[in-house]
């Protein structure tokens, strides 16, 4: 039997916070994007938006009531994530626990799949 991996999911706690924060928004039919772009002191960065329509192209995930938008560049390195809600001291947030990440940065914001990082790796400054 061939089991299938998601392309995104989210915890309980990440579904819980975006629905209330689109609800506070007065947005509750939006939908979070999550997308990977080049940068970042290990090569690749997370980013996440709020859209209110999906792209041509773009993978939607739904999960309980909310909406995930994936593009194409984006899936081949996020095939398998998931989404959760930490709080810290510093504050809470979206975070994405990547398995496709060999390595990362210590403000977890960027990551390294074992690619082409020193092309694009700059200086972020966290510490790492």
């Amino acid at each position: 039997m061939v089991t299938t991996v998601p392309l995104i999911t989210m915890t309980t706690d990440a579904v819980d916070q975006l629905k209330g924060f689109l609800a506070d928004q007065g947005t509750p039919d939006h939908a979070l994007r999550v997308f990977v772009a080049p940068g970042g002191c290990s090569g690749l960065q997370y980013g996440m938006t709020i859209d209110e329509t999906s792209d041509e192209g773009d993978e939607v995930i739904e999960t309980n009531g909310v909406k995930v938008l994936v593009d194409n560049f984006s899936a081949m390195y996020l095939k398998g994530a998931e989404i959760d809600f930490v709080n810290s001291l510093m504050g809470g947030g979206f975070t994405v626990k990547n398995p496709n990440a060999v390595a990362g940065c210590a403000c977890g914001h960027s990551f390294d799949t074992g690619d082409d990082a020193a092309e694009t790796a700059q200086s972020c400054g966290c510490g790492d």
